[in-house]
C-alpha cells in the first residue's frame, strides 16, 4: 500500500486486509510524505504484520508503490489504495489466479452503490471478463486505447514479475497499473477475474478520476504507453541483465 494524507479512510481499508492476512502475512505500507495522521495510525496498530515505511521525498503514489513492492517479502503481492475496502474472499480469489499467470486482476465496483464504474471512454459500465485473459494483443491495444479495466488496487503479482516490472521506468508518473499489465501482457501471463475484488471509495482526492481527459494529457497518455509496451517486450527478451541493474 501506498500512503498520502489518508488518515480519513484508511481505518477501514487497514481493517479489511488484515481480517484477510495469515500470521505469516505482510502489509507493507509507504507513506510518501504525509502531513496527517495517516502513520500515527498505522503506528499505532501495534500489528507485527504491518511494516511501514516514509520515503526520504515525496515520490508521487506510483514512486511509492514501487518501493513498496521491492519491499515486500512474500511469494504473492496484493497491491491495495488507501481509501477502499477489500471485499471478504479477495486474496483468496487473487492468489488461486495466480496459479495460473503472472499477473491477476478482478474487478472493481463503487463502495456506495456496488455497481461497475463507468468507463471514461464510453460511458458504459467497466468490466473485465475471464474470457479476454488470453487475447494478450487485443488487451495491449486496449491498454493503449484507454478501454479495459486495469486498476492496481484489483491486481495481484507473483515475486517472478518483479524481475521484470521493477524498476519503474523513469518516465512513468501515473499508471503504475498498465505498466504491470503491459508486462504481464507482453509475457503472456495474465488472468482476469469476473470477481469483484475491490469496492471503491469514491472521492474527489481520488489518485485516478474516471473522468474523461483534455486532449493534450490522453495524447501525453498514449505515447508513454507505446514507450512501456516497448520496454516491456527489451525486459522480456532481457531479464537477467534488468535484474543486475
Amino acid at each position: 500500500m501506498a500512503t498520502y494524507n489518508g488518515a480519513q479512510y484508511l481505518a477501514e481499508q487497514v481493517d479489511s486486509i488484515l481480517s484477510q492476512l495469515t500470521d505469516d502475512d505482510e502489509l507493507v505500507v509507504v507513506d510518501d510524505g504525509s502531513t496527517d495522521a495517516t502513520v500515527a495510525m498505522l503506528e499505532a496498530l501495534e500489528d507485527p504484520r504491518v511494516s511501514v515505511r516514509r520515503t526520504a521525498r515525496n515520490l508521487g503514489y506510483v514512486g511509492a508503490f514501487g518501493e513498496a513492492m521491492a519491499a515486500a517479502r512474500g511469494e504473492y503481492l496484493v497491491l491495495s489504495d488507501q481509501d477502499d475496502v477489500w471485499p471478504a474472499g479477495r486474496v483468496e480469489v487473487l492468489v488461486a489466479a495466480l496459479s495460473e499467470a503472472e499477473v491477476a486482476v478482478g474487478n472493481v465496483v463503487d463502495l456506495e452503490h456496488r455497481r461497475p464504474l463507468p468507463s471514461p471512454v464510453r460511458r458504459t459500465p467497466w468490466q473485465l471478463s475471464s474470457s479476454t485473459s488470453r487475447q494478450h494483443r487485443r488487451n495491449l491495444l486496449r491498454i493503449w486505447a484507454g478501454v479495459i479495466p486495469y486498476f492496481g488496487s484489483a491486481m495481484a503479482l507473483r515475486r517472478s514479475a518483479l524481475e521484470r516490472v521493477l524498476p519503474l521506468p523513469s518516465y512513468l508518473g501515473e499508471s503504475h497499473d498498465l505498466w504491470i499489465a503491459t508486462v504481464a501482457n507482453v509475457d503472456g501471463s495474465i488472468r482476469h477475474l469476473d470477481d469483484v475484488v475491490v469496492w471503491r471509495r469514491l472521492h474527489e482526492t481520488n489518485a485516478s478520476s474516471s473522468r474523461p481527459r483534455s486532449v493534450g494529457p490522453v495524447l501525453r497518455a498514449r505515447l508513454m504507453l507505446l514507450r512501456l509496451a516497448v520496454e516491456a517486450r527489451r525486459r522480456r527478451s532481457r531479464p537477467q541483465q534488468m535484474r543486475e541493474r
